[in-house]
């Protein structure tokens, strides 16, 4: 189960915040300004994938090691070519001579991807963040980060400089029938997330999952029950749902067919719709999507949900433009597959 919004208006700085529910897990895709997202939320941030560094998508690089600085956290970060350069402009810009003295030791580990390979280096505050530790793999975007129950894939996207969209996708969704719960006599709690865990995991049947819950006195009291009890019983397996993220891609065939494949199917798709279908000339100059183009993709691609951000400052009051464009599109429902160009050119 997962929260997925984005972290700005979408006239604004682009960023979605996606958080996993019952765990402390939480990623950001795309650094734009980050100063209407509370600290609380960007402490519980593990994971960063970066589209790629113009100012408005990595300006809250600064922002978010202010708020992260001097605490024990380990985020690892993802983006294009060139990087690990910028990451390094960024650490670079400042001095860092007392951070030795530090009790926590914030850490970063930032990989560059490539269409052939991603090269890693790690960064430490109390070691001011010099690089450390580089490590090359002969891997290009695909996969990511995978984790017990979710994975995290990229595709390279044309913006006339390489950029990555985003897609994270539970791997298996687990739902607790919380009635069946009741008819066993069991509460529900903190105690699922580990029941989810072990499942996920495939451990024996008879592993003992451990219950608990406090009673009326403020105690914590226990219980066990087998875990293939509490699973056939208790809980329902179904696939997992998928969440996009694309953005700064101009409308073409190569573009198109990658971003279908990459959102088909997904329940969410943030997607960037910055002119109206009338300024095509100018978005295809720049490099970007029309509005109809992102409702089109959608449609294309059989999403259930669309979001759309990253408008441009020339729509400002007539956003509702943009929303009407895209919404009318992607209510086409046009049959799936990659398109040979954009026929409404």
């Amino acid at each position: 189960m997962y929260t997925a919004f984005l972290i700005n208006q979408p006239s604004s700085d682009p960023g979605v915040y996606l958080e996993l529910k019952y765990r402390r897990d939480a990623f950001l895709f795309d650094l734009g300004d980050m100063q209407h997202l509370p600290p609380r939320q960007i402490r519980k941030i593990r994971y960063i994938f970066v589209s790629h560094t113009h100012m408005d998508h990595f300006i809250g690089f600064d922002h978010l090691l202010r708020i992260c600085l001097g605490r024990d956290q380990h985020i690892s970060l993802f983006g294009p070519p060139g990087f690990l350069a910028n990451v390094e402009g960024k650490l670079g810009a400042y001095t860092w001579n007392l951070v030795r003295n530090y009790t926590n030791d914030f850490a970063l580990t930032v990989t560059e991807v490539h269409e052939t390979c991603s090269v890693t280096r790690a960064y430490r505050c109390r070691s001011g963040f010099v690089p450390e530790n580089e490590e090359t793999r002969a891997t290009g975007p695909g996969t990511l980060v995978e984790g017990e129950a979710y994975v995290v894939r990229a595709v390279f996207l044309d913006h006339s400089i390489p950029c990555l969209a985003f897609c994270f996708e539970e791997k298996t969704r687990l739902n607790v029938k919380k009635n069946v719960l009741e008819e066993m006599g069991l509460p529900t709690g903190a105690w699922l997330t580990r029941l989810k865990e072990q499942i996920l995991n495939r451990d024996p049947e008879e592993t003992p999952v451990r219950i608990f819950w406090k009673n009326e006195a403020g105690e914590t009291q226990e219980t066990f029950a087998p875990l293939g009890l509490l699973r056939d019983r208790a809980v329902k397996m179904t696939s997992g749902q998928k969440v996009c993220y694309i953005t700064d891609a101009v409308w073409s065939e190569q573009n198109a067919a990658r971003m279908i494949e990459l959102a088909r199917g997904a329940e969410l798709l943030f997607v960037e719709a910055p002119f109206l279908h009338e300024d095509e000339a100018t978005a295809a100059r720049k490099h970007h999507l029309t509005a109809r183009q992102a409702g089109r993709l959608a449609a294309l691609a059989n999403v259930k949900r669309l979001c759309l951000f990253h408008f441009s400052p020339k729509y400002k009051g007539r956003e509702d433009l943009l929303q009407n464009e895209a919404q009318s599109a992607f209510s086409s429902r046009k049959p799936a597959g990659p398109p040979a160009g954009d026929s409404d050119q």
